[in-house]
């Protein structure tokens, strides 16, 4: 196990894709460690000079360096070296530390839960001055949130035969899954589709509500540590994005419609239930509704996110 580290630069970095033929910036074995540097903001929304706030000489090298432009800023991909199409790519999240001191926030009046309800012009952008230190962010109106950082997108390859999908919508190769529980501690397991995995994250978030509703949250520059390591094909049911803590069992669905994300989170956590305790399905649909609670991650990324949430605890007989 080797303890590597990932530098955001304009030759590591891509704007806003998933795809099967991106080459890997990095190749590590199953079981390392890797710190990831990344950065948020493009040149409309970096603080002026002499506003106290800094921007990091990567994201300014980035920025100047015009790669094509889609979706969110993220770094990599890497390849899990071993990593083959059927595997399960478990993501254990150990470390996530502020980037920055200064994040920032949008409302685009053709985005977001209300859209067309707040007819701003171009679009209405607010820096947020950030306490490293302290964690904290302090609103123009003088509310100082706690941070919790996340990131919002961590993904790998969608299926070859899909091609290049945007990092706009989540889908069954994780993305943009805008899920605040995903926090140091937690692991997320990703169903691999392309050889290496093919691991990309961005979308720094210092903070956010569940529903992430005016379509942004606290977005800024985050650096994370993960480990990896792999399942292999046959060992495993983990057909769509899912997570563990310490405390709970995470399921997710992702779709257009909200009512079918709910159904698709509740199936995959009826399905987790019966496979750990042994249950039949239908004592697992009881189960939910009795002890499994689900809440709207996200309403602002065409495919919208419900997740469920179930105590570990619960699964234990008395």
């Amino acid at each position: 196990m080797t303890t590597h580290s990932l530098a955001a630069t304009p030759r590591t970095v891509h704007w806003g894709r998933f795809w099967s033929g991106l080459p890997p910036v990095l190749e590590i074995e199953a079981g390392d460690t890797l710190t990831i540097e990344t950065h948020s903001g493009r040149e409309e929304v970096l603080p002026p000079d002499g506003s106290g706030m800094t921007v990091a000489p990567a994201l300014r090298d980035i920025l100047a360096a015009d790669l094509p432009r889609r979706g969110h800023l993220l770094t990599g991909p890497v390849a899990i070296r071993g990593a083959q199409p059927g595997d399960v790519l478990d993501i254990r999240i150990d470390a996530v530390e502020l980037g920055a001191d200064w994040g920032f926030n949008l409302v685009r009046p053709s985005s977001g839960t209300l859209i067309g309800e707040f007819p701003v012009s171009q679009q209405a952008m607010t820096l947020i001055p950030v306490d490293r230190a302290a964690r904290t962010a302090r609103l123009p109106w003088g509310a100082v949130l706690p941070l919790n950082p996340f990131f919002g997108v961590m993904g790998v390859a969608p299926p070859p035969e899909w091609g290049e999908l945007t990092s706009i919508q989540p889908r069954l190769h994780g993305g943009n899954m805008d899920l605040k529980l995903l926090t140091p501690g937690a692991t997320l397991s990703l169903p691999v589709h392309a050889e290496g995995a093919l691991f990309s994250c961005g979308d720094g978030h210092g903070c956010q509500g569940d529903g992430e509703v005016c379509i942004t949250a606290l977005e800024m520059s985050l650096t994370g540590t993960f480990t990896f390591t792999l399942r292999k094909a046959g060992d495993h049911s983990v057909t769509l994005p899912q997570a563990e803590t310490a405390d709970e069992i995470i399921s997710m669905g992702f779709h257009a419609d909200l009512d079918e994300a709910m159904r698709i989170a509740l199936r995959q956590m009826i399905a987790i239930i019966s496979e750990r305790t042994g249950i039949t399905l239908t004592e697992a649909y009881q189960f939910c509704s009795l002890a499994v609670d689900f809440a709207v991650t996200q309403t602002v990324n065409g495919e919208k996110g419900v997740h469920g949430r179930l105590k570990k605890t619960l699964l234990t007989k008395g």
